[in-house]
């Protein structure tokens, strides 16, 4: 099913699907951690600032080709127009193994962001968010992958586990990953919506990232 362009006039509503970056945020086993910190002051310096010391894949961020595969390809390298598109919302809750349903045929259009909802999201600051977390089967990465969809996106810390598999077979497709996302639930029974999902713009394989849904 295409999703109809907004008219002219149309009222927006956003939702942002990003968790906010802080000091010392969960990150996935073995990465570095995240500091921010203030190091001047208003009183003393005569101004504010902060300094941020993360890896790019902490909190909501995009992974691209080159994170598995070998590719020179960087964030920076990216045409902005891949970074939004029709948005298409998989309610996925209680699938350990988040398979195939025939309605992705019709429901899954070529080109949509698609998001996983899965509810998963919640076990954040628990430590089996990043060891108990629901994967993405074989089959439905290979069918995104047919489909020449966008990109992927999910409440996970990642579609997979080692050997990462699933990362490749998107990756290969050139179908960019969005992982960490949050407020998922907000989307559920919304028809229309566009997914506006901006990274940093680096010299990375990934970034962090700002990702909204604008729902008409």
């Amino acid at each position: 099913m295409k999703y109809p362009e907004p008219t002219l006039g149309a009222v927006y509503k956003y939702i942002d699907l990003s968790h906010t970056i802080e000091d010392g945020m969960p990150v996935y086993p073995g990465d570095g951690g995240v500091k921010l910190y203030q190091d001047r002051f208003l009183d003393k310096d005569g101004s504010n600032n902060s300094r941020l010391e993360t890896g790019m894949h902490a909190g909501t961020h995009l992974d691209l080709p080159s994170h598995f595969l070998d590719s020179n390809v960087s964030v920076d390298q990216l045409a902005v127009e891949r970074f939004a598109g029709t948005g298409c919302l998989l309610d996925v809750r209680n699938e350990q193994v988040i398979d195939m349903k025939p309605e992705y045929e019709t429901n899954v259009q070529e080109n949509d962001i698609v998001l996983l909802f899965t509810g998963f999201g919640r076990h954040l600051k628990s430590d089996s968010y990043f060891t108990d977390h629901p994967v993405v089967d074989q089959r439905l990465a290979e069918f995104f992958a047919a489909k020449k969809i966008k990109m992927v996106g999910m409440d996970l810390p990642s579609p997979d586990r080692e050997p990462f598999e699933i990362h490749r077979i998107l990756l290969q497709a050139d179908i960019l990953i969005m992982e960490n996302l949050t407020s998922l639930n907000l989307l559920l029974g919304v028809r229309n919506f566009e997914v506006i999902a901006f990274p940093l713009k680096v010299k990375a394989e990934a970034a962090l990232l700002r990702a909204v849904a604008r729902v008409w």
